[in-house]
């Protein structure tokens, strides 16, 4: 009996895919050049049950598991490998719960992230990890790869929010780990260790997440730069202020140039570089503060937006970026993160780094906590220009380190950054990586090759 054969028999037959046709959509996720092999099949659970079940059978003929979200990854974390199973999560896609008193909310893996966020702000509740994917990505997938977002730089990355899970382990065991309380430090901290473990450790089946109150009304502060160093001046200066903006956000020329061209919104004939800041402080003063900071660093225009739609409209342009530059061609995305006094000395060297490479680098960026994406463009089927565009991926991972940064701030190590890891954890380290990865996945089925090798 083959293996989708008996899939069918320990699950609905509906929810197990063979299809070549079908299971060729499942294969990789959004990160240019990752590798990727053919998976034997592809199943869609509708429960904990039916995941345990798709596990125990790959954990007894050693067949590898591959869990995926939306697929809206960018580090080939959900890329398939040969002869594996891909567990889809597009069916589990309930909140199952929304409690204001305890400020929780319970949900499947599959639920998309900006889904709960509406859920939530129904009650006056508000989930705040916020991936420009939000519109997207799912829950699973966010837990998965520990993903931030733009307000990340005050109210944290989603490693903050998540209180426990109900996790498929290697053996086939279904444990739920984590306490809805408030508090609780029994034992080690086995749920923040699957935070970001990218399928590697447990297949994720239920989240129980922190709620907030309703969030405060933000002022929108931007400024236009001749420079990306100078805009990093004023990001260091913000910080230097002591005021922790709701989002301090950078967007260079080569972005706003692709969004004209997709959407026609003028924003490059403005400026070279646009920092887009918010605070949610109630007064003014913080938002006198970071356009101090703005005008200090030589900002050519800076003010306080009074335009709501206005402002909105500059957040948007910010979202847009990634897919606008992708109409340019294959783009390679960086996700390295550099403590923040560092961020003009960081914007520099990839600067020089396209210059030395010859390598189209446009710059998006959570500014305020550091966390940089330098996307590198390449002209469709340029095999010259895609090498030259690999060498610049390295370099810009070698600056992060030296800098005292990281390989990922919130995207994840997944196949693209696996070298880049080995650089920036020590032998020793590594190895009580692959110690717990044994511990939890003693056939080593779930997602290998994934993280490190």
């Amino acid at each position: 009996m083959d293996l989708a054969a008996r899939l069918r028999a320990a699950i609905p037959a509906e929810q197990v895919l063979d299809d070549p046709a079908v299971v060729e959509s499942y294969l990789q996720d959004h990160a240019e050049w990752a590798e990727f092999s053919r998976a034997a099949v592809v199943v869609r659970p509708r429960d904990t049950a039916q995941v345990r079940a798709v596990v125990e059978l790959a954990a007894q003929l050693r067949v590898p598991v591959v869990p995926r979200g939306a697929g809206t990854g960018l580090s080939g974390g959900a890329n398939a490998i040969e002869g594996c199973v891909v567990i889809s999560f597009e069916a589990m896609n309930r909140v199952l719960e929304i409690d204001p008193v305890e400020r929780l909310a319970v949900v499947q893996p599959g639920v998309v992230n900006d889904d709960l966020r509406t859920a939530c702000a129904a009650l006056g509740l508000w989930y705040p990890p916020d991936p420009a994917s939000a519109p997207w990505s799912t829950i699973g997938g966010n837990v998965a790869t520990n993903a931030g977002g733009l307000c990340c730089v005050k109210y944290g990355v989603t490693r903050d929010y998540v209180l426990a899970l109900e996790v498929v382990t290697g053996r086939a065991d279904v444990v739920r780990l984590g306490h809805r309380t408030a508090k609780g430090v029994a034992g080690y901290d086995l749920c923040g260790l699957m935070v970001g473990s990218e399928g590697t450790l447990g297949v994720i089946t239920e989240i129980t997440v922190r709620l907030l109150p309703g969030r405060p009304a933000e002022r929108t502060i931007a400024g236009y730069f001749d420079s990306v160093v100078a805009a990093g001046e004023a990001v260091r200066a913000v910080s230097a202020s002591g005021v922790v903006p709701s989002a301090l956000e950078l967007v260079d020329r080569h972005c706003l140039e692709a969004v004209d061209a997709w959407k026609n919104m003028g924003l490059s004939t403005e400026a070279n570089v646009v920092l887009l800041g918010r605070v949610d402080t109630p007064g003014e003063d913080e938002a006198r503060t970071v356009l101090a900071c703005f005008e200090n660093a030589g900002a050519t225009w800076a003010a306080v937006s009074s335009d709501e739609q206005e402002a909105e409209a500059l957040f948007d342009a910010r979202r847009l970026a990634y897919p606008a530059l992708e109409r340019l061609g294959p783009v390679l995305t960086e996700d390295v993160c550099v403590p923040k006094a560092l961020v003009p000395e960081m914007l520099a060297r990839i600067e020089k780094t396209a210059a030395e490479h010859d390598t189209l680098i446009a710059n998006i960026a959570h500014a305020g906590d550091g966390n940089l994406h330098p996307l590198l463009i390449t002209p469709i089927g340029d095999e010259d220009a895609k090498r030259r565009a690999q060498a610049a991926f390295e370099d810009i991972i070698a600056d992060a380190i030296e800098l005292g940064g990281t390989v990922t701030g919130e995207h994840g190590v997944g196949l693209l950054k696996r070298g880049g890891l080995r650089r920036e954890l020590s032998p020793a380290v590594l190895e009580l990586h692959r110690a717990v990865k044994a511990a939890l996945d003693p056939w080593n089925i779930l997602n290998p090759g994934k993280i490190f090798t």
